[in-house]
């Protein structure tokens, strides 16, 4: 099983790490100016050639990345996944409907798929009219979603329920559902060149 993610050290400069999550060792690193869907290809074609053959994969739900592995199980980084949501509705949000969506992203790491799917599903069918509420600007007569942070919260959640229990049903391939193994070390990187 791998973990690839990249991180950053200034705006322009970063690494792309591939990492096995049973043997918790790092099988290739990639030095990048930009995180796009080539910066994975190049470590993923170069790990085959050594014959190193991945069997599932741990992403953070970056765009267009996915579609790199697009031939075995991707699993999106539940507590990412978490993160997301959070980032859109804030770590306090006043909304009742964003609170709800709150409580229930936070179930996510417990949930079996079926059960999360009937929460979120639950959750929209309360809360849809109230999700296609317009603000119209009364100076050029256009309109926007009033609550569009709440909605992109929702759409995220939509758009990777796919892949954020691909470890359940894969479960004869021991997948992480976090790529906190892979973020720890880059706390470490970090630290280390921060000292130096």
């Amino acid at each position: 099983m791998a973990i690839a993610d990249t991180t950053f050290f200034t705006r322009s400069y970063g690494i792309t790490i591939f990492r096995d999550s049973c043997q918790k060792r790092n099988l290739i690193w990639k030095e990048v100016h930009s995180e796009t869907p080539g910066q994975y290809m190049q470590p993923r074609n170069e790990l085959e050639l050594k014959g190193i053959v991945l069997k599932a994969v741990v992403l953070d739900g970056k765009r267009g990345i996915r579609q790199v592995f697009s031939d075995i199980p991707v699993q999106m980084c539940q507590f990412h996944q978490v993160a997301i949501v959070i980032l859109y509705l804030t770590r306090r949000p006043q909304l009742e409907a964003s609170k709800e969506l709150k409580q229930i992203v936070l179930q996510l790491i417990r949930s079996t798929e079926h059960d999360f799917k009937d929460l979120l599903n639950i959750w929209h069918f309360k809360w849809k009219d109230f999700l296609k509420e317009r603000t119209v600007n009364p100076f050029t007569n256009r309109w926007h979603y009033t609550h569009k942070r709440l909605k992109s919260a929702h759409r995220s959640l939509k758009t990777n329920l796919p892949y954020l229990f691909t470890c359940q049903k894969y479960s004869e391939l021991n997948i992480p559902n976090t790529c906190n193994s892979l973020d720890g070390s880059f706390t470490t990187l970090k630290n280390l060149l921060r000292n130096h």
